[in-house]
C-alpha cells in the first residue's frame, strides 16, 4: 500500500534525536528554544512557541486572544475538525463559512456576511498547502477590529510576495504530525510578532505559571491563569530542527510529485485536480482532485484494493454529528463545501516517493477510471 502521507525520516534524524537522548535534557531544555528559533527565522517572524500538536497549537491561539462564552468564531467548514474544535474548548461558537469551488479556501465574501457583533477572530485555513486571500482576510479583521488566525498546519513553506506562511496573521498554527510538511511525531507551533502574546502562549502550555525553571528563584512560582501541559520535548525538537534543514528538500519533491500529476491527468475524463493558482508558492500538502460524485465511491474503494492510499480531505465539519446536535447546523448551510466531499479524493503525495510509485498511482488512477 502506497500511503497518501508519510514521514521522511533519515540517518541524520536518527543522530539528532540519539544525541538528545544521550544528553541531560530530555524536555524543557536547549533544543526547544533551538527549536524555536530556527522555525521563526525560517518563517520571517520574530516568534515561535512550540507546543505538543497542532490541535494544541490552535486551542493556545483561541486561550491567548481571549476568546470566550457569547464570542463567535469564523471557521472554513473544509477543514479538520480541529480547527473548530478549539473555538468549542474555549464556551465560544464556531460560525461556518463556505469556500471557493476552484480551490476550497474559504470564501472572503462569505465571510463577511458572517461578522456581527460577537465575532471575535476569523480562522484562515491554507487548504492543501495553497494560501488564503490573506490581503483581503487581513483588511477585513482591522475594519471589523478582530483577531486574525492562521491554520496553517498544511502550509509550511508555502509564500506570497515574498512572506511565508507563519506571518500572514496575528497568530499562525502549524502542525508537525507525520503527514506534514515536516514532522516531530506529533507536534505544533504559533508564530507571532506581538512579545505579550509570546508569554501568554509559554504560560498556556505549561499550566499557566508564570515562570519556567530556569529562571524561577529558589522555588516559588506562581500558576496565575488556567494552562496546560502542552509542552513539546527536546527530544521531539531535535527531530523538528533536523527536519526544518531538510524542508527545502521536501518542498521540492512534492511540487515534482505535483507537476507528474498535473501533467498526466491534463484532458482526462473524469478527473479535474484543484486548481493551483501559484504553483511555485504552493506547498502541496496534499494533492486533491475531483471525480463524478457517482463514481467517487467505487474510485476510492478500487483505488485502495490496487494499493493506492488515497483518502478524503474533508467531510465538513457542520456535517460531523457533535455540530449537528450540539449547534444546530444543517446540510444546506456551505453547499459548495458540501457538493466538493461528495467529489473529492486526495492521492498520494510525499517525500518517500520515488518516480515508479507515482507512475504507478498515475496507471492505476488512470485503469480506474
Amino acid at each position: 500500500m502506497i500511503p497518501y502521507g508519510k514521514q521522511f525520516i533519515d540517518s541524520e534524524d536518527i543522530k539528532a534525536v540519539q544525541s538528545v537522548l544521550e544528553s541531560d535534557y530530555l524536555t524543557t531544555g536547549p533544543k526547544v528554544h533551538e527549536f524555536e528559533e530556527a522555525f521563526a527565522s525560517y518563517c520571517g517572524i520574530d516568534h515561535a512557541v512550540s507546543f505538543s500538536s497542532g490541535t494544541a497549537a490552535l486551542h493556545a491561539c483561541m486561550a491567548v486572544i481571549g476568546v470566550g462564552p457569547g464570542d463567535e468564531v469564523i471557521v472554513p467548514t473544509m477543514t479538520f475538525a480541529a480547527t473548530a474544535n478549539c473555538v468549542v474548548y474555549m464556551g465560544a461558537t464556531p460560525v461556518f463559512a463556505d469556500v471557493y469551488a476552484t480551490d476550497l479556501l474559504v470564501d472572503v465574501e462569505w465571510v463577511k456576511g458572517c461578522i456581527t457583533s460577537k465575532t471575535k477572530a476569523i480562522v484562515g485555513v491554507d487548504y492543501a498547502g495553497q494560501l488564503c486571500d490573506w490581503e483581503e482576510l487581513a483588511q477585513l479583521a482591522r475594519e471589523h477590529g478582530i483577531w486574525l488566525i492562521a491554520d496553517a498546519c498544511h502550509s509550511l513553506g508555502a509564500h506570497n510576495k515574498g512572506r511565508q506562511a507563519g506571518s500572514l496573521a496575528d497568530l499562525t498554527a502549524f502542525s508537525f504530525h507525520p503527514v506534514k510538511m515536516i514532522t516531530t511525531g506529533e507536534g505544533g507551533m504559533v508564530t507571532c510578532k506581538d512579545p505579550g502574546l509570546v508569554e501568554a502562549l509559554k504560560r498556556f502550555r505549561s499550566h499557566g505559571i508564570d515562570v519556567n525553571y530556569q529562571n524561577r528563584e529558589l522555588w516559588r512560582y506562581d500558576m496565575v491563569g488556567l494552562g496546560y501541559n502542552y509542552r513539546l520535548s527536546d527530544i521531539q525538537c531535535a527531530l523538528g530542527s533536523s527536519q526544518l534543514k531538510k524542508l527545502p528538500k521536501f518542498l521540492k519533491a512534492r511540487k515534482y510529485i505535483a507537476q507528474m500529476y498535473f501533467e498526466a491527468f491534463q484532458g482526462v475524463e473524469g478527473i479535474d485536480p484543484l486548481i493551483a493558482w501559484d504553483f511555485d508558492a504552493h506547498s502541496f500538502h496534499l494533492f486533491v482532485v475531483r471525480v463524478a460524485p457517482d463514481n467517487r465511491e467505487r474510485i476510492f474503494r478500487q483505488l485502495q484494493e490496487r494499493g493506492i492510499g488515497v483518502c478524503v480531505h474533508y467531510k465538513p465539519v457542520h456535517m460531523h454529528s457533535f455540530y449537528k446536535q450540539n449547534f444546530n447546523t444543517t446540510m444546506g448551510m456551505c453547499p459548495i463545501a458540501e457538493w466538493a466531499y461528495d467529489e473529492i479524493i486526495s492521492l498520494p503525495i510525499h517525500p518517500g516517493l520515488s518516480d515508479m510509485d507515482v507512475r504507478r498511482i498515475i496507471a492505476v488512477v488512470k485503469g480506474v477510471l
